[in-house]
């Protein structure tokens, strides 16, 4: 693959990804809006039908749309036709993530005008934040939920076909269900660390301060996790 196609590939894949996730936090935080106080399993619904949508969209580069999963297929040996291509990767999904949380901005932008809107749930549209703040306890949820992310992924085979996508999309929703409670599951550097940087540029009124002391969290954790599952999956014998 060319460098263009991985880019625009995990560009267009991840963007999606960020339209429907960051449209379904806004649908259930935001006041007046039709979906408000769906609660968290529309949240995690929503998110596994968006990384479904996603990878469908993605199928020429793999659907990486995660920079831990490319981390983690290079530490299980995969090098991803070197370092030009990792860097298409990273690159597609860190502008993908940014342009899909501006659309979904766009899209609300009437609610995040909104008097009523406070500013934590505005940010909330955008990226994570822990529910008790304790940085060793949440760098380690990242890690672990990711982890379960890229391990199971390598095990379906990283399939852009067949069930490859509903497979992932379903572990997205378990993941969020099971282990999403304590920091809001980011188990993806491009997923919290764009859209936190477009909450700072997007001229959102009263959206108050960005977290950026804990943004580096939602980075390391995720990167860890997939690092080592793909050391243990290589380790196993799964690639």
């Amino acid at each position: 693959m060319t460098f263009g196609t991985i880019f625009f590939s995990e560009f267009l894949g991840t963007g999606l990804l960020m339209l429907l996730g960051s449209g379904v936090v806004a649908n259930v935080v935001l006041p007046k809006t039709g979906g408000n106080g769906g609660g968290w399993l529309l949240i995690n619904w929503g998110w596994g039908v968006a990384v479904f949508a996603g990878v469908y969209v993605a199928w020429r580069s793999g659907a990486h749309l995660n920079p831990a999963v490319t981390i983690g297929l290079l530490a299980a040996g995969n090098d991803l036709g070197g370092a030009a291509n990792v860097l298409a990767y990273l690159a597609g999904q860190f502008v993908g993530a940014f342009f899909g949380s501006s659309l979904a901005w766009v899209a609300y932008r009437s609610h995040f005008d909104d008097a009523d809107a406070e500013a934590g749930l505005k940010r909330a549209v955008f990226c994570t934040a822990p529910a008790i703040r304790n940085l060793p306890n949440n760098l380690a949820t990242e890690a672990i939920g990711t982890f379960v992310l890229v391990f199971v992924v390598i095990a379906f085979g990283q399939t852009p076909s067949g069930l490859g996508p509903l497979a992932v999309a379903l572990l997205v929703v378990g993941i969020g269900a099971s282990l999403g409670g304590p920091t809001g599951y980011a188990i993806n550097p491009a997923r919290d660390l764009a859209p936190r940087l477009a909450h700072a540029v997007l001229p959102i009124p009263g959206k108050g301060p960005g977290g950026w002391d804990y943004a580096w969290v939602p980075v390391v954790g995720p990167l860890a996790g997939g690092a080592v599952a793909g050391l243990l999956a290589a380790g196993v014998g799964m690639v």
